[in-house]
């Protein structure tokens, strides 16, 4: 018996391994953008803080703050770049994920929005320390760590999950043996 490369869901469907360009590609482009625009609308709009301080604070990662700041657009425009790195990091994550644990393709938005968590807490506790920025304390108050917890499910782990899902079904190769034919209308039949 040959192993194949395709998986049949609850529903019968079929469901192959997700494409790797376009999760990891597509994803980190989706990510970042609407990671970016959370930034801008929570941090920026809601919160009060300056666009400019926003990515620059993505830059003292790598930076250390003061520099991040004192590098005025120059920073600010690293931090957008290291943001789309950190975002495609993630979605390349979540395709390898995929490899090992076929059910995140199979069930995509319970695994993407639990991913988007993971995402988040990885982020705040494990690359941030290890950053140039280094430890920064406490939680977040309440609202604003709910806040961000969602943000990051919704609009981090839900679009690569989904993306990752469109890409398999896309991938899966559907022998004309194994697909149930679709019904047709011809003149004697109706």
């Amino acid at each position: 018996m040959r192993e194949t490369n395709v998986e049949t869901s609850q529903q019968g469907t079929f469901i192959g391994r997700p494409r790797a360009f376009t999760t990891i590609f597509f994803g980190g482009l989706a990510i970042g953008i609407l990671d970016l625009t959370f930034a801008f609308t929570f941090y920026g709009l809601i919160l009060g803080a300056k666009p400019l301080r926003i990515f620059q604070s993505v830059a003292a990662g790598v930076l250390g703050r003061q520099t991040a700041v004192e590098g005025g657009v120059r920073t600010f425009l690293l931090g957008i770049v290291l943001h789309f790195v950190v975002a495609t990091c993630i979605a390349a994550v979540y395709f390898l994920a995929t490899l090992v644990f076929p059910v995140f393709v199979r069930h995509p938005v319970i695994s993407g929005l639990c991913y988007g968590v993971a995402a988040y807490f990885g982020m705040k506790y494990i690359v941030l320390p290890l950053s140039a920025i280094g430890q920064r304390g406490t939680l977040p108050r309440f609202p604003i760590l709910l806040t961000e917890i969602i943000g990051h499910a919704v609009l981090v782990g839900l679009p690569v999950a989904l993306l990752a899902r469109r890409s398999a079904n896309g991938n899966g190769n559907i022998s004309s043996e194994s697909a149930s034919p679709e019904p047709t209308l011809t003149p004697s039949g109706i």
